[in-house]
């Protein structure tokens, strides 16, 4: 496919037929002045003169095309490749997974019917969820006592899984700092230029030590387009550090237009991860690529080679008439036009010679 990348140029085509209109002092032509002896004025100088040329039917052919052919080059025709298309999800995702001490408990029940450590059922379901999570990008945050970043966001889902998986309780510290967990994600997505952000905060216990409300970080994060879910675990009923807070967690879904979750088995966790994407459906943003080769070489190498084969032609032309015109030992025409237009004021001793 062929296209035009600057199409306004074709206008220029019609530039020299309105500068043949609009200056016609080119077309006036002086009057001639006829001398009756310049002919052997001429010959008893030994030079011949040629008459005066008129453009060749080549020239008069050639002339609108190198025009045409030069407006073309500036016109940039281009040739396109077939367009290359791909996908890539609009959403960048966050998981904020709880690994204080209280994760070591042993009270979550799998589909056995047995207890399983929490952060061990935790890590399952999340597995399963990063599996179905290809062509985003996806980062992961621990926090205890401390957040930290153990995957930034990536598309490696495959590193961020096995760094999950490595991942045991109390590396964060015991305690629980559920507001500095949710300001450590809020500046990860300033790195993200896409649209949906989305927050995936996991606790079992109660905000201890954090520096940052968790109140006041879900209100910056609804500043900043940041989407938070929270899943509570734990007994809401237990005591200090054991004794989920479903108040804050309820709260900062809230604020930020997320949703709250308790999973209190991991069949449970397992369905909370399975309706994230109804609650917030995955955008996938298509691109499209096509590759622009430029093609005005072409037309210039084109008009550069007609000028020279019509100057050479001319030229040719050129060197026989002044062979053909030569003075032979014949007798020669006695009047020479300087001009087509006779003058006609010139005085009475001059007299037009006969030809």
């Amino acid at each position: 496919m062929i296209e035009l990348a600057t199409p306004w140029a074709l206008a220029l085509l019609p530039l020299p037929l309105l500068a043949y209109w609009l200056l016609p002092a080119h077309r006036q032509r002086l009057a001639a002045l006829r001398l009756p002896f310049f002919q052997r004025l001429v010959e008893a100088a030994g030079v011949s003169v040629p008459r005066g040329r008129q453009r060749s039917p080549l020239a008069r052919l050639t002339q609108p095309l190198v025009w045409g052919l030069i407006v073309l080059a500036l016109a940039r025709p281009e040739k396109l490749s077939e367009p290359i298309v791909w996908q890539s999800a609009a959403r960048d995702l966050i998981l904020a997974v709880d690994i204080s001490g209280s994760m070591d408990e042993s009270d979550l029940i799998d589909a056995e019917g047995e207890p399983r450590q929490r952060l061990a059922a935790v890590k399952e379901v999340i597995a399963d969820f990063v599996a179905d999570r290809e062509g985003e990008r996806l980062a992961l945050i621990v926090f205890g006592s401390r957040a930290y970043v153990q995957a930034p966001l990536t598309e490696d889902l495959k590193t961020l899984t096995t760094l999950l998986d490595q991942t045991e309780v109390g590396m964060a510290g015991p305690h629980t700092a559920l507001g500095d967990a949710m300001g450590l994600a809020i500046r990860q997505f300033e790195a993200s230029d896409v649209e949906q952000r989305l927050l995936i905060l996991l606790s079992d216990g109660a905000d201890t030590g954090s520096r940052m409300s968790p109140i006041n970080a879900a209100s910056i994060a609804a500043e900043r387009d940041v989407r938070v879910i929270t899943i509570a675990m734990g007994d809401p009923q237990g005591s200090g550090e054991n004794r989920v807070d479903s108040e804050t967690l309820e709260a900062i879904a809230e604020t930020t237009d997320g949703a709250f979750f308790t999973a209190t088995d991991q069949q449970a966790l397992a369905a909370i991860y399975a309706r994230i994407d109804e609650l917030a459906p995955r955008e996938v943003a298509t691109h499209s690529y096509r590759e622009h080769r430029s093609l005005s070489h072409w037309p210039l190498a084109l008009a550069a080679a007609l000028v020279l084969l019509t100057l050479a032609l001319d030229r040719r032309q050129l060197v026989r008439s002044r062979t053909a015109g030569a003075p032979a030992g014949g007798k020669a025409d006695t009047r020479t036009d300087v001009a087509e237009h006779p003058d006609t004021s010139r005085g009475d001793n001059t007299q037009e010679g006969t030809p």
